[in-house]
């Protein structure tokens, strides 16, 4: 594709010639980053989505920036992540300043042997952009422009969905309804529901600025600094020579007159020197809370991103956290839909995803306190912290400019099969398997590659391949309709005794055996969002089967 104007990209309005009778497995409301992500996660498992939104274009403005290593993955199986990165600037180190001097630096990625960065940046346009485009060639995939959801009814099977149009009403049906549909989200409403929590009494001013500049790509953070005494800045490079800057504020601040440019540019030549030459791009005001609902679950209705939960923008959790959201719903959808599980399983969804939302909120709200204190108490505390980090390590363990969005480890998970043996030098059960460089037929690639959607059973094979029986019995778990994939992970010193007619890699640094803590014969089941179900030292076939079934919500099976 060349080069799109996303932000002026506009979209057509399609009426239909007959009414909308079908009944749809899925609907989404809302084609922000979440709908479009779990449109086609749907799509990608044989589901047919119809999306709607009473939008017609994306995105305007920078918005939702910092896009985090596990999104990045999401987006690999999607088949947009490699683009969001080659378009988006990829960064690693973060510098944290008080009063003008660098109190602490810190890398997000300190070890090598990952396919993505920690963080890239990239403008929501260009993210909504991918993702549509990604899902307007999908044959399962349906988009509905200036299509507005104005009221639902749950029925014994399905949801019936009102949805306005330019050429009046209509009534869709759909066995499932994903409520994407943002932080004002009309749909919660419209069952009566709201979000609870915290609204916190700050306002910034985001400024997107087009300038030629020398910084390095890195997040810079100040505290205090002499261009903004009292407050914060926070720097970002974006694509298109485009840098977000922040400005706190202070609640008192009028937003009518704080986006005036004769108000924003004085603050900027502050930061940048008088004679930087620059042009405003965009110019915004936020304020922000820390909320859920109380359930994510209503239903046959979902919620998801920020229709569920929001925060506030200090460590990239929002829009990271609502395609985890889409990334964790999407294979228990199609489970369900397709008959191979029961709905209980959409009930893990809510249960995972609303701890997912209380560690963030957790994380969020101590980041806001830290950088808009409260008291004087708190205001010496925090200043007190900058002063001793540049001396001192355990001091910039307590510093917090926003605790960096990281995936959920699902670890109290009724889906988790609890561990038999030791594995205390992997991640947590129900943590996100860890990515590593393999090789396939002699070329390099990278494990989550290969977790491709489904479950699968990873077997280490680091001196030894099991015997042809041993391996015909783990193989015959492949038949099992929940999709079952058998993948041999060969040490170096096996590469070329690779049994035949299975599929396998070769751990080329032994990087992954390092990383789960994988000697031979050791075993891992993964579940189609890459998350860990379980794990054996020796592989167990009716231990593995329940396992799966565990991991589904499905009935047991009966030892002999």
């Amino acid at each position: 594709m060349g080069d799109i104007d996303y932000q002026a990209l506009e979209f057509d309005y399609a009426p239909r010639s007959a009414p909308d009778t079908a009944r749809h497995a899925v609907a989404v409301v809302g084609a922000g980053p979440v709908g479009l992500s779990m449109a086609l996660d749907l799509a990608q498992r044989g589901l047919k989505v119809v999306v709607i939104d009473d939008d017609y274009r994306l995105s305007t403005g920078s918005r939702a920036i910092c896009f985090a290593k596990r999104t990045l993955d999401v987006w690999d199986r999607l088949g947009v992540g490699e683009r969001m990165v080659q378009k988006g600037i990829s960064w690693n180190v973060g510098r944290v300043y008080f009063k003008g001097d660098e109190v602490w630096r810190f890398d997000l990625l300190p070890e090598q042997g990952h396919r993505r960065p920690a963080f890239i940046n990239l403008q929501q346009y260009y993210c909504e952009g991918f993702l549509y485009e990604q899902a307007a060639g999908h044959p399962n995939i349906e988009l509905r422009w200036k299509n507005k959801a104005v009221a639902v009814e749950q029925r014994d099977d399905h949801v019936a969905l009102t949805v306005d149009t330019p050429d009046g009403p209509y009534t869709l049906a759909a066995d499932w309804l994903v409520a994407c549909d943002g932080a004002r989200s009309p749909l919660r409403k419209m069952i009566g529901q709201e979000s609870h929590g915290r609204v916190f009494r700050d306002r910034f001013l985001i400024a997107d600025v087009r300038m030629q500049a020398d910084f390095p790509t890195e997040r810079w953070f100040w505290f205090d600094p002499p261009f903004h005494p009292g407050q914060s800045v926070l720097l970002h490079s974006q694509p298109d020579n485009v840098w977000r800057i922040d400005f706190q504020l202070g609640w008192d601040a009028d937003p009518v007159q704080e986006v005036k440019p004769e108000n924003v540019i004085p603050r900027i030549q502050a930061l940048l020197g008088k004679d930087t030459r620059f042009e405003l791009e965009w110019v915004s005001i936020y304020t922000f809370a820390c909320e859920r609902m109380d359930s994510f679950r209503h239903g046959r209705i979902v919620f998801a991103g920020d229709a569920a939960h929001r925060v506030s923008p200090f460590g990239a959790r929002g829009a990271n956290s609502g395609v985890q959201d889409a990334d964790n719903l999407g294979w228990k959808l199609a489970l369900v839909s397709q008959g191979l599980a029961p709905e209980t399983l959409i009930d893990s969804y809510a249960a995972e995803r609303e701890q997912a939302a209380d560690e963030n909120i957790l994380n969020s709200s101590r980041s806001t306190d830290f950088i808009t204190p409260k008291s004087e108490i708190s205001l010496l505390f925090r200043n007190t912290v900058l002063k001793l980090a540049q001396h001192h390590d355990f001091a910039r363990k307590l510093v917090n400019s926003g605790r960096l969005s990281m995936p959920t480890s699902y670890t109290a998970s009724s889906l988790n099969t609890p561990d038999t043996a030791d594995f205390s030098g992997a991640p947590p059960l129900g943590g996100v398997a860890p990515d590593g460089p393999i090789t396939i037929d002699g070329q390099l690639d990278w494990w989550l590659g290969q977790l491709s959607g489904r479950f699968v059973l990873a077997l280490f094979c680091n001196t030894g391949i099991p015997d042809a029986d041993a391996l015909r019995e783990l193989a015959g778990l492949q038949d099992d309709p929940l999709g079952l994939k058998l993948l041999l992970v060969l040490s170096p010193a096996l590469a070329q005794r690779a049994p035949d007619g299975y599929a396998c890699v070769v751990d080329r640094q032994m990087t992954l055996a390092r990383r789960y803590d994988a000697v031979q014969g050791a075993c891992y089941l993964i579940r189609p969002d890459q998350h860990i179900a379980a794990r054996w030292r020796e592989a167990d076939a009716p231990s593995i089967r329940n396992a799966l079934r565990r991991a589904t919500c499905s009935p047991m099976e009966a030892r002999p």
